[in-house]
């Protein structure tokens, strides 16, 4: 399919041929929902943890005799029905939250989310990201022509224009990531995706 090519200033800049097998697929919730949950569990890190009755402070004798005292029968201060003791079934920094997804499917999953945001009118395609602009302030000024700052703004850049990450990241709800490193997350989180001309070619090498 055709679409139109824009400068840095907005400027119609001429056209391009996006590629169906990227642009074009079909809206897959479920893929997608796997997709995002597997890269979430991924970069989760356990850090809730309940001591249990092996890892709480206290002695391991009996509080008192079997019998004989007129009082219930126990066996450790550590036990979980005591003040301070362990506690049962408690979160566990051991716990693995990590999941696996097919490579074939995860990319089919980026496909199918960058098809929904173009179809919605939500990617506009830029012909080359200024390489000599290095400051926030610059970048600031060329968001304002070619995207809305009020709405979530995802830059995706060619890797040989990696200084665009650094040059944006202060900027408020603007993101910037590589055509190598597309993922469903930052996609969904992005209310304007901006591809520069460059990216593309290099997603249709990749993402063979």
């Amino acid at each position: 399919m055709t679409v139109n090519l824009y400068n840095q200033k907005n400027e119609k800049a001429g056209a391009i041929d996006l590629p169906d097998r990227i642009f074009a697929v079909k809206w897959n919730p479920d893929l997608v929902h796997q997709a995002l949950m597997t890269q979430l569990g991924n970069r989760r890190q356990p850090l809730a943890h309940a001591k249990g009755r092996g890892e709480v402070s206290g002695g391991g004798k009996k509080p008192w005799k079997q019998k004989g005292t007129g009082r219930a029968r126990h066996g450790s201060i550590r036990s979980p029905i005591w003040k301070g003791g362990g506690v049962t079934h408690g979160p566990n920094k051991e716990r693995v939250f990590t999941k696996k997804i097919n490579k074939k499917m995860n990319r089919l999953a980026i496909f199918s989310v960058l098809s929904r945001k173009f179809k919605d009118g939500e990617v506009k395609i830029i012909e080359q990201f200024d390489r000599d602009a290095q400051k926030t302030g610059k970048w600031k000024e060329i968001l304002k022509n070619i995207s809305d700052l009020r709405s979530r703004t995802l830059l995706v850049s060619a890797s040989i224009n990696g200084s665009v990450h650094r040059a944006v990241r202060n900027i408020e709800k603007v993101d910037a990531i590589g055509s190598f490193s597309l993922n469903v997350y930052d996609l969904l989180k992005a209310k304007n995706i901006i591809l520069e001309k460059e990216s593309i070619k290099e997603m249709e090498k990749h993402y063979k």
